[in-house]
């Protein structure tokens, strides 16, 4: 659905006078900008942006979207990855100085009941065997064996170690970048989200909790944000998953329970879901490749607000 450019100019409200947790609607805007500056002209420009919301993603919609391109003429194309995230490509075959990515988003939080997963995420490879940058090493591993000798619900042991991971590292950026692994990181003892989010799914993938990687924002924030579901046994009921059970019958359901371990906590009506995937990797924002020899600066800016908030 596109989205109607009058939005754009109401008025947002101070997300920190509201209580988000305990509204059943909340809208959100997103406007995000990414800007390339060549030196030289270049040829056969191919853009990947993973920047528009999904549909659907749990009790959250996107009720329409706007993407500009400016500086160059661009066909744009739209595509679902094999993680069903939005994937928007642009292709231009020559750009002289300067292209430019406009993206502006509503999207609506519903707080009714979530439908349930698939059961078979909670054996799915995607989500249990680990990438090149959640790998683990001894140290990791030994965190692991830790925070796995408690008698925990899946649920209890993911936040365990989200607390374990925000207390391991320190925030601070320009320590790492988007190539830096999790052992990495955790030997660093610094990072950013990215960081926290690869060491928690590190550990996750060894103690068999299946989780994935969120790339969205978080209001307040600066730039994109990242964190980490981990999906679990739906509980219907007075039914509950066994201590140190992370495996249901299909039928039965799942459902992703979101983990912030950058701020050490559960993330709320405050985030934003863009994307999901494995790893940084698979859920870049920006990323593509151009033919020539020019050099290229990125500058990139975002405003995330709330429109409207009910109860």
């Amino acid at each position: 659905m596109m989205l109607d450019s009058q939005v754009l100019q109401a008025p947002l409200l101070d997300h920190r006078e509201l209580d988000l947790d305990a509204a059943r609607r909340v809208t959100y805007i997103i406007e995000q900008r990414f800007r390339y500056d060549y030196d030289a002209p270049v040829k056969s420009l191919r853009q990947r942006l993973v920047v528009i919301p999904p549909t659907r993603h749990g009790s959250q919609y996107c009720r329409g979207h706007l993407l500009e391109v400016s500086g160059a003429q661009a066909r744009r194309s739209l595509r679902r990855d094999a993680h069903g995230n939005v994937v928007a490509w642009v292709r231009s075959e020559s750009v002289a100085q300067t292209v430019e990515f406009r993206l502006a988003a509503v999207v609506e939080r519903v707080c009714d009941e979530e439908p349930a997963l698939p059961g078979a995420l909670l054996n799915s490879p995607r989500l249990l065997r680990p990438t090149r940058l959640t790998a683990a090493d001894d140290r990791l591993r030994a965190m692991a064996d830790d925070l796995a000798k408690h008698a925990d619900t899946p649920v209890e042991l993911a936040g365990r170690i989200s607390d374990a991971v925000h207390s391991a590292i320190t925030y601070e950026y320009g320590v790492t970048s988007v190539k830096t692994t999790a052992a990495e990181a955790l030997a660093i003892g610094r990072g950013v989200c990215q960081d926290f989010a690869h060491v928690m799914l590190a550990v996750c993938h060894l103690v068999g909790l299946p989780a994935r990687y969120v790339s969205g924002h978080l209001l307040g924030q600066g730039g994109t944000h990242a964190w980490v579901e981990v999906v679990v046994p739906q509980v219907r009921g007075d039914s509950a998953p066994e201590a140190g059970g992370f495996s249901a019958p299909e039928a039965r359901g799942a459902e992703a329970i979101a983990f912030d371990p950058c701020n050490g906590r559960r993330a709320g009506s405050g985030y934003v879901t863009v994307a999901t995937g494995r790893d940084y990797s698979d859920v870049a924002p920006t990323s593509g490749s151009y033919v020539g020899t020019a050099c290229g600066r990125l500058t990139a800016d975002r405003r995330v607000g709330i429109l409207a908030a009910s109860g």
